[in-house]
């Protein structure tokens, strides 16, 4: 499931945890967050797009991302942005 920068309903609680932190964080004008492991929290795919990212390597764009969730990432077994 993708969800937009409006849509509030979430089919996680890890989803949810992963899109406050990052809208918290980056201000995005899109975001989508999708626990792609069936439910269980281990793998997440993420489409982020901010203006904090103007300029940005897409590697400095990740490593930002990753710090961002840094908590989050250590329980998941893989995240891909």
């Amino acid at each position: 499931r993708w969800y937009a920068a409006s849509q509030a309903n979430f089919a996680t609680e890890g989803e949810k945890v992963i899109y406050d932190k990052l809208t918290e964080k980056f201000r995005p004008t899109e975001l989508h967050v999708e626990d792609v492991s069936g439910g269980c929290g281990t793998f997440y795919n993420i489409t982020i797009a901010s203006d904090e990212f103007k300029g940005l390597p897409l590697v400095k764009q990740q490593r930002l991302v990753n710090q961002t969730l840094k908590a989050e990432i250590e329980g998941i077994h893989g995240l891909q942005v």
